[in-house]
């Protein structure tokens, strides 16, 4: 029982409600790589396992340095915090994120061997930025500066990286699928933020959503999803790839029911439910978005 519960605490450390943001992009990638005739199965899982570690160790980052710094305190809206409520040592969790950080570097040597030296640049930039995301002088989640480091690191990065890895190469559509991933990879952290826009307030914690107000975060969640959805429409209508593109519409019931909920909910604590709902509708689309790139391939030509 007490190894269940240890076991129990460590998957709430990795907060694996978070792990789409990690696998969709990844998917999204690999799905446009396919479309290009330049799927390749190893790049493709090495470059999961560097999203998913990397993820994780951003969780456990925030989770203990969150904790040192005092922002995440007894009255938090948000799950349980494993440093702050005491179920595992605030040590053992500064020890796991360092091991989990070390671990990306077995499969990043390969991609780096692969990809060359664009990929040695992305993966210590990457790590730096996972790192800099809850530590070191100016932490950007404190500083209005973790919308923009989800964009680009997980949005972008994972992306146009997963592709490039397969292919050794960028085209336009790349590009445009790392922005649609990035908005709606973005909208689960601003979730996060609106439900703690008055803790963070308290603590120092100087967020976006503190900035903006609670008002203004819900207009960005809402433009966030607005943008993910129109992006691929737009490309479209230009005449770049085929109808599938639009396939992810199928899940655009979930997302105005989440944004219902975001407009109506006022309590912190009740938008916990909209988070997982904001991770699943990103899961749910970006796995449409694949099987239509995928059959869009069939369609246009591979040079997009």
């Amino acid at each position: 029982m007490k190894n269940s519960s240890k076991f129990n605490a460590w998957v709430l450390a990795f907060r694996p409600k978070t792990l789409p943001a990690a696998v969709a992009p990844v998917m999204v990638g690999t799905a446009l790589a396919y479309a290009d005739r330049g799927f390749a199965l190893l790049p493709a899982l090495a470059a999961l396992s560097v999203a998913l570690l990397l993820q994780i160790g951003v969780n456990l980052a925030n989770d203990y340095f969150d904790f040192k710094k005092g922002i995440d305190t007894a009255d938090r809206q948000g799950p349980v915090r494993v440093t702050q409520s005491g179920l595992i040592p605030p040590g053992r969790v500064k020890v796991a994120m360092g091991i989990v950080f070390a671990m990306t570097l077995l499969p990043g040597i390969y991609l780096i061997t692969r990809g060359g030296w664009p990929l040695l640049i992305i993966g210590g930039a990457s790590i730096i930025a996972a790192l800099a995301y809850s530590c070191g002088p100016y932490p950007l989640a404190s500083h209005a500066l973790g919308d923009l480091f989800v964009f680009v690191f997980f949005g972008l990065v994972a992306v146009c990286g997963t592709f490039y890895v397969q292919t050794l190469k960028l085209t336009p559509l790349v590009f445009l699928m790392g922005i649609v991933e990035g908005l709606l990879i973005t909208a689960i952290l601003v979730i996060n933020n609106l439900r703690d826009i008055e803790t963070d307030r308290r603590a120092g914690k100087h967020t976006l959503a503190v900035l903006i107000g609670d008002r203004g975060t819900r207009l960005e969640y809402t433009a966030l999803q607005v943008g993910a959805y129109a992006l691929p429409a737009f490309f479209w209508l230009g005449g770049q790839t085929s109808v599938w593109i639009l396939l992810p519409c199928l899940s655009m019931p979930l997302a105005i029911q989440l944004n219902r909920i975001v407009w109506k909910t006022q309590g912190g604590q009740a938008l916990n439910q909209t988070l997982a709902g904001t991770a699943k509708l990103t899961l749910v689309f970006s796995v449409l978005l694949s099987i239509g790139l995928i059959l869009s391939a069939n369609q246009v030509p591979p040079v997009l």
